[in-house]
């Protein structure tokens, strides 16, 4: 018991502060003095998919470390698929058809929208049947940032969607980022440079911008300030929130390097990296790596008019032939006229 008190005393000594004081613009901004870093947002699990919201989103990122299952496909998506949109983003595909795979596990409900491809980083995104009729747009864009392709196809960078739905402008990136604990300005620079060059090329100057912007994917941001064993005691006796405060990518934000006036759910659920392949055990390899949050969804909207509710944020444990857990979300956005 003294030992679990001075790992709560050690994680708990310096507590960041995140608030939001506004709207602000931009998909990424740089450091400045009025930095909001990210809001967290409790979830609100009570969805009834009535006329209360414009659109249900369900959100997936996964990243597969090359392995493929239709099972675990299936438990990707889920049985509960009430939602219009399901989006889906996955990192280290294997070369098998994940497409397919999705395609015969909701077949039954949604059809395939859009897809946007690099290598071993995709987006898919699903609509429910006859929801394309109120699609006005749909447009996708990649942008890479280096890491190893060729055989191994571990690519690094981002691919995105774009689309307009009942005059709602949409932007979802899904993000794989450079690796190591060590690499945190890395993956801030990475981030800025995704989220400038996104769609910069076609960019049409009279378009309208995203009024919702949804990142997703590895973020691979790690612990920071705490050894693995003290970590794994926290997570094991279910105190895994008050390791938040050793988050790389909540420290960051707070500097105001990335995400300024982003939102996310509360990391309720254990960090999902890295684990035993075919097992809920965190490494036993030599590394014995810290365990991680580095898998994230976080949105942002840039309109007054649209409210957005966060109903769900959690890992799926059952999924075990990845060291990665797959984390879903599950957002409304409702679309109001300004008086």
């Amino acid at each position: 018991m003294e030992g679990l008190r001075g790992v709560i005393s050690l994680v708990c000594g310096k507590r960041g502060k995140r608030r939001m004081r506004g709207i602000p613009v931009g998909i990424m901004n740089n450091a400045d003095a009025s930095h909001e870093g990210i809001k967290t947002v409790k979830a609100n699990h009570l969805c009834d998919f009535s006329n209360t919201s414009d659109l249900c989103i369900c959100i997936v990122t996964w990243n597969m470390n090359g392995q493929a299952c239709d099972e675990d496909m299936k438990k990707l998506v889920g049985n509960e698929r009430k939602y219009d949109l399901l989006v889906i983003g996955l990192q280290e595909v294997p070369r098998s058809n994940v497409l397919e795979s999705l395609e015969a596990a909701l077949c039954e409900s949604h059809v395939i929208l859009g897809k946007a491809v690099m290598q071993s980083l995709q987006l898919y995104m699903f609509g429910s049947k006859n929801m394309e009729l109120n699609i006005r747009e749909l447009k996708v864009d990649k942008q890479g940032v280096g890491g190893c392709g060729g055989l191994i196809r571990r690519k690094k960078g981002a691919v995105a969607i774009r689309i307009t739905y009942k005059g709602m402008h949409l932007v979802f990136i899904s993000c794989h980022l450079s690796a190591h604990a060590h690499n945190v300005e890395g993956r801030n620079s990475e981030c800025r440079h995704i989220s400038h060059s996104l769609f910069s090329e076609s960019w049409n100057p009279y378009a309208k911008r995203a009024q919702v912007t949804v990142w997703l994917g590895d973020l691979n941001y790690r612990l920071q300030g705490i050894n693995t064993f003290p970590a794994r005691n926290l997570i094991h006796q279910n105190l895994h929130g008050l390791l938040t405060t050793k988050d790389q990518l909540l420290q960051e934000a707070e500097r105001g390097q990335v995400f300024n006036g982003y939102c996310e759910g509360t990391l309720a659920f254990k960090p999902t990296y890295k684990y035993d392949i075919g097992t809920s055990d965190y490494d036993t390899s030599h590394k014995i790596r810290v365990p991680a949050w580095t898998d994230r969804i976080l949105y942002k909207v840039e309109d007054r008019r649209i409210n957005a509710t966060l109903h769900l944020y959690e890992s799926i444990e059952g999924i075990y032939s990845s060291d990665h857990k797959p984390v879903k979300a599950h957002l409304c956005l409702k679309l109001n006229e300004l008086s």
